[in-house]
């Protein structure tokens, strides 16, 4: 994220816009689903499951000991990390003898990724 130095706009005179401000308060959500919202956009806010997120996007489905490989951090990391993602149903995971392979939930989290990687390069 660009940081900048300049100085933030702000209106010089008080002038409530009732109009605006009716229809956003009826446009915003209830308190509930805005907790829920910003639970969500929380667990993107750590590089390495941002980093597993990425490769599960790019690779479709991995497990957890080539996951650790590749990000150089331990299995127990990496299972960590998972546990979170697979939480907040960020990932899915089937197990196919003694190993589980994870993926994407569904094409929503690769949307979500695509987006705020577009936004991030901007």
């Amino acid at each position: 994220m660009k940081e900048s130095k300049e100085e933030i706009p702000v209106c010089k005179e008080k002038i409530i816009h009732k109009d605006l401000l009716e229809k956003a308060k009826s446009s915003l959500p209830n308190e509930d689903d805005l907790t829920e919202l910003s639970e969500f956009f929380k667990i993107f806010g750590d590089k390495t499951r941002i980093k597993i997120l990425w490769t599960l996007l790019k690779v479709k489905e991995m497990c957890v000991c080539d996951i650790s490989e590749l990000l150089e951090v331990s299995q127990s990391a990496v299972s960590h990390q998972l546990r979170i993602l697979r939480q907040a149903r960020l990932v899915k995971y089937r197990k196919e003898g003694k190993t589980v392979f994870y993926s994407l939930d569904d094409e929503h989290i690769e949307e979500i990724l695509r987006l705020g990687m577009f936004h991030a390069k901007e």
